[in-house]
């Protein structure tokens, strides 16, 4: 039976061997894909890659139903600040429920 350094010798030649090996493979799987993309005129979007630096698509804002209607017609989601025709009004003595739609 091995002794525990001659093991732990064999493990570090094995681990050495087990990266080179990789390294190989790696530059091959490499040079292959670079052949196929020239042959094939491949860009980096063609492969499904984001390119660096581009903006992610925006999400498409959803419009929120009116819930207050102004007595010229105005709107307000009710969400945010109240707009400036609701204030003007409540200022008068109104009631924001009054134009609930």
């Amino acid at each position: 039976m091995a002794s525990y350094k001659e093991l732990l010798a064999q493990r570090a030649l094995l681990e050495k061997q087990i990266e080179e090996a990789r390294q190989a493979e790696v530059s091959d799987a490499i040079a292959q894909a670079r052949k196929l993309i020239a042959e094939h005129g491949l860009t980096a979007a063609d492969l499904g890659f984001k390119i660096a630096g581009a903006a992610a698509p925006a999400k498409a804002k959803v419009a929120v139903a009116v819930k207050y209607r102004g007595p010229n017609g105005e709107s307000w989601s009710g969400r945010g600040k109240a707009p400036n025709w609701l204030t003007s009004l409540e200022s008068d003595g109104r009631h924001r429920n009054e134009f609930l739609v």
